[in-house]
C-alpha cells in the first residue's frame, strides 16, 4: 500500500483520525478533511507533515468545497486511491414526537447529503484509479432504533453503499460499507464502557483496503462484546 493516497472526511477525531493513523503506519498518504482546522492541523503533523499527509478544512454539506476538496488531493499527490466518506453527526432525543427539526436537518445534511456529495466529487478520480470507496454506515442502519431519525440517516447510508456498488460494477472499483456498534467516540456523552475504540473501526477500513483487487470486501459489522452476563 506504500504511497497510495486515501482520502479521509470527518478526519479530525474518532474513527477518521484513528482510521488516518493507521493507514498512514501501512504506508498510505493521507488527506484529511473536517471542519476542524487546528485538529487537522495536529494531525497533520503527527502523520509526517505535508510529504505524507494533507489538511483540508471542507464542510461537507458544500457541494462546492467537497469538489475543491478532490481537487487539492488530485493537485498535491496526483492521484487519489480510496476514499472514505466518515463524516457523520449524531441525532438527538425526543423521537419523532418530541426532537428539534433543527438537528434533524443538520444531521441529515451532513449524514446523507454530504455522503452523497462526496460520492458525487470522488467517484471520477476513483475510475481513473480503479480504486476503492469506503463509507461508514452503522450497527444502526441494520435494525430499528425506535424514534431515531439517525438510524433513518444510517439506512440511507447503507442504501447508497449497495447503490453505488451496482452502478460501479465492472468499473473496477470496489465498495465497502463499515458499519460500526458502539463506538467511544465525541459522538457520545457518555459510552458505556463496554464500548470500541476508534482503532477498532480504523483497523477494519484498513484490512478492507489491504485485500488484493480481486477481492471486494462488501460490509463490515462490527460490534462490542456484551459485557459477561448480558445476552445478544
Amino acid at each position: 500500500m506504500n504511497d497510495r493516497v486515501l482520502l479521509i472526511t470527518g478526519a479530525s477525531s474518532g474513527i477518521g483520525a484513528a482510521t488516518a493513523r493507521l493507514a498512514a503506519q501501512a504506508g498510505y498518504r493521507v488527506a484529511l478533511a473536517a471542519r476542524s482546522q487546528d485538529k487537522l492541523q495536529h494531525l497533520l503533523d503527527e502523520l509526517g507533515g505535508p510529504e505524507r499527509a494533507l489538511a483540508i478544512r471542507c464542510d461537507v454539506r458544500e457541494h462546492g468545497e467537497q469538489q475543491a476538496m478532490v481537487q487539492r488531493v488530485l493537485e498535491r499527490f496526483g492521484q487519489l486511491d480510496a476514499v472514505y466518506a466518515n463524516a457523520g453527526v449524531p441525532g438527538s432525543e425526543g423521537g419523532f414526537c418530541d426532537a428539534d427539526p433543527d438537528v434533524w436537518k443538520d444531521m441529515l445534511l451532513t449524514n446523507v447529503y454530504g455522503v452523497g456529495l462526496t460520492l458525487r466529487c470522488s467517484l471520477a478520480a476513483l475510475k481513473a484509479s480503479r480504486g476503492h470507496l469506503l463509507l461508514t454506515g452503522s450497527a444502526a442502519g441494520r435494525f430499528v432504533i425506535p424514534g431515531s431519525m439517525y438510524s433513518a440517516s444510517k439506512w440511507a447510508v447503507t442504501a447508497m453503499g449497495l447503490s453505488v456498488r451496482e452502478e460501479l460494477r465492472g468499473s473496477g472499483v470496489r465498495v465497502t460499507l463499515i458499519e460500526p456498534g458502539m463506538v467511544d467516540t465525541p459522538l457520545f456523552d457518555e459510552p458505556p464502557a463496554y464500548a470500541m475504540q476508534p482503532e477498532d473501526i480504523g483497523r477494519a477500513v484498513v484490512y478492507a483496503l489491504s485485500q488484493p483487487a480481486h477481492v471486494d470486501v462488501n460490509e463490515i459489522l462490527i460490534r462490542p462484546t456484551p459485557p459477561i452476563g448480558i445476552d445478544g
